[in-house]
């Protein structure tokens, strides 16, 4: 079956608006006028703007919750620590390759907005599990922390996979075309490799240093 570039065309050109202007703050003329395609067929594909917003959340979060899965399964025999530094280039490179709905949806969520946090509860939950799973097999593993720093550790390593999509005008001057999205996809995927390097560290023994 052929895609269908009229559809794909609109999610396309909604996922820019959206990360330009917000949601409330685009029409669905704007999105038609983008796309180059009748107001009439947003209806039909999608029953207006909110029926479109939950199409492409679902979009998104159903192929980046696949792109996980796929990476765990794949890698299940590789170490803890090589596992997790796996699926975070897979998290970098999918959230890259999106980058413009990246951006909103984390943006959207981190003023607590109750339009995409109801739709993407689910979803969310899931890749916490899957995140935090794969994060604290590696910490438990190598290094001997009490629960609470291991819990800081973790809200550290959730920060680093999200903060390039909320504070994203920080990037805007490096990243420029498919190119230098990949290009800094690996670099960042990179840095945070080297924190999982340090945090995973077995902390020097008290004793030797008393």
């Amino acid at each position: 079956m052929k895609p269908n570039t009229s559809k794909q065309k609109v999610i396309d050109a909604a996922s820019s608006l959206f990360f330009q202007k917000g949601f409330h703050g685009t029409s669905v003329r704007d999105i038609a006028e983008r796309a180059s395609v009748n107001v009439s067929l947003i209806s039909y594909y999608f029953k207006g703007k909110q029926g479109l917003l939950e199409y492409a959340v679902s979009y998104y979060y159903e192929a980046y919750l696949k792109a996980i899965e796929e990476t765990l399964l794949e890698t299940e025999q590789l170490s803890a620590l090589d596992q997790l530094k796996e699926l975070i280039s897979t998290i970098i490179h999918y959230k890259q390759m999106h980058h413009q709905f990246s951006c909103f949806i984390h943006r959207e969520l981190s003023l607590d907005s109750v339009f995409v946090r109801e739709m993407a509860v689910t979803y969310l939950a899931k890749e916490n599990f899957y995140v935090s799973k794969a994060f604290e097999a590696v910490i438990r593993v190598n290094k001997k922390t009490d629960p609470e720093e291991r819990s800081f550790l973790l809200m550290q390593f959730k920060g680093m996979l999200t903060t390039p999509y909320i504070l994203h005008n920080e990037w805007k001057n490096q990243v420029v075309g498919q190119y230098s999205h990949r290009q800094f996809a690996e670099k960042y995927v990179k840095s945070i490799h080297h924190w999982i390097d340090f945090a995973a560290k077995e902390p020097a023994d008290k004793t030797a240093s008393s």
